[in-house]
């Protein structure tokens, strides 16, 4: 057996295990009883949950992970790499793990135990639960696109008698505005399939705290496998819009970066004749 046939046999095993995985869940159900649970009472509150908070999170997690990234990515300040290994963290620590210390954190017991009470077991609590995961993502995210800005172009800026904060606006963040933006689509899917701090923090309450992965657990723990196969469709719905997102936002950056170093080469002289 060749080199390329040892190297294919992985590579078919993975793909016929995901093509498998997505033609079970897509053939679980007839058309007509999909269609049925897709457009059920159940479903289309999971749905416009899932949405709006999603949504939300995103918004909190791009204002507080911005500042926080710029400053992360430019500035240099005691402490520093220590902050940065802390602001990792929420990355590898499991989702059950955040939740329970958002619920210690927000609880009867915490230091904001009536702030807390009120978004506990709430939509809102789903909010602060997928905020605090994205906004990790966002953040880390967010200063690898503010480090791979040509810091040249801001202490040109500078020389010219712009302030920092219209550096910040008018040069910096335009120029680090699609990875930011690869980012923020990251962060939403995270936030969108996030299930185990959203069930610490705002349990699993139907039609109240239902998000599309809450439905899809409390549907199959208590047998309605319609509904969960077809909230699992929405989020894998979800998932392949993102990820032709991230897609066309990757090609877009490969295909600008290739005209950067063409127009250098040809500049110096060694670019296609």
């Amino acid at each position: 057996m060749g080199f390329a046939a040892l190297l294919a046999l992985p590579l078919a095993v993975v793909a016929l295990t995901i093509a498998g995985v997505l033609v079970a869940l897509l053939a679980r159900l007839p058309p007509g009883d999909l269609r049925a649970a897709l457009t059920s009472v159940e479903t289309l509150f999971a749905l416009r949950l899932s949405a709006l908070t999603s949504v939300a999170a995103l918004g909190i997690a791009l204002v507080l992970g911005m500042p926080a990234a710029y400053l992360m990515a430019r500035r240099r300040f005691p402490g520093k790499l220590l902050l940065d290994t802390l602001l990792d963290v929420p990355l590898v620590m499991p989702p059950l793990v955040a939740g329970l210390g958002l619920l210690f954190l927000l609880g009867r017991n915490g230091p904001f135990p009536e702030l807390g009470m009120e978004l506990l077991f709430s939509p809102a609590g789903v909010v602060v639960a997928l905020a605090f995961v994205s906004t990790a993502v966002v953040v880390r995210t967010a200063t690898a696109a503010f480090r791979s800005v040509d810091r040249s172009c801001a202490i040109a800026a500078q020389s010219l008698g712009a302030s920092p904060w219209t550096v910040f606006w008018r040069v910096e963040l335009p120029l680090a505005a699609r990875g930011i933006a690869a980012g923020a689509v990251l962060a939403w899917a995270r936030a969108l399939g996030e299930f185990g701090a959203t069930l610490m923090v705002a349990g699993a309450t139907r039609m109240k705290t239902e998000t599309l992965p809450m439905a899809v657990f409390l549907n199959i723990a208590t047998g309605e496998t319609g509904i969960a196969v077809a909230c699992a469709i929405l989020l894998l719905a979800a998932a392949l819009l993102m990820l032709v997102a991230m897609r066309l936002l990757g090609a877009r950056r490969d295909g600008r970066l290739r005209n950067e170093q063409l127009s250098r080469g040809s500049a110096a002289g060694c670019g296609p004749a």
